[in-house]
């Protein structure tokens, strides 16, 4: 009978447990929610580059080239992280290649806007907060570019 007890009693502390986790997941989920998240602005700020490439030599062509700087400033700043915490960092996204050009543009906009989101998250650590600051103003400088570079194309069509 002892043993039966015993075993009752592991059973029902085993699932006392698990009930326990399970009530906690959402809550660590929830924490990891509110830190950055690099690797999504990563592969965000990827595909913002790709729709701002090769285009003729309009006149719009100069600000996608400041803004494809600023981008390719926050990817490495991200990369270079990355690599010395040992993540993947390899995700690409094909760019639909038949989108008008002011078309591209704003996609591109959309993109530096959720790759905004995904790097505001708190960050609490004051190496990771120097990262941040540095990819939030290149993503800053490239939203500006690609904003002026959409109101040319508008004066342009």
């Amino acid at each position: 009978m002892p043993s039966r007890m015993m075993h009752f009693a592991s059973a029902a502390a085993a699932a006392a447990a698990a009930v326990a986790l399970i009530a906690a997941a959402p809550a660590l989920a929830d924490d990891a929610v509110r830190g950055p998240n690099y690797l999504h602005a990563l592969s965000d700020l990827r595909d913002a580059r790709e729709h701002l490439e090769h285009f003729g030599s309009e006149p719009v062509d100069a600000r996608a080239e400041r803004a494809i700087f600023e981008i390719d400033r926050a990817i490495n700043a991200i990369k270079r992280e990355a690599v010395m915490s040992g993540n993947e960092i390899e995700n690409r996204v094909p760019v639909d290649t038949h989108v008008v050009r002011s078309g591209r543009f704003q996609k591109a906009m959309d993109l530096l806007d959720r790759a905004k989101r995904d790097v505001a998250g708190e960050e609490d650590q004051p190496d990771a907060q120097a990262l941040q600051q540095r990819v939030m103003r290149h993503i800053e400088e490239a939203r500006h570019e690609v904003s002026r570079a959409i109101a040319i194309a508008r004066e342009n069509s």
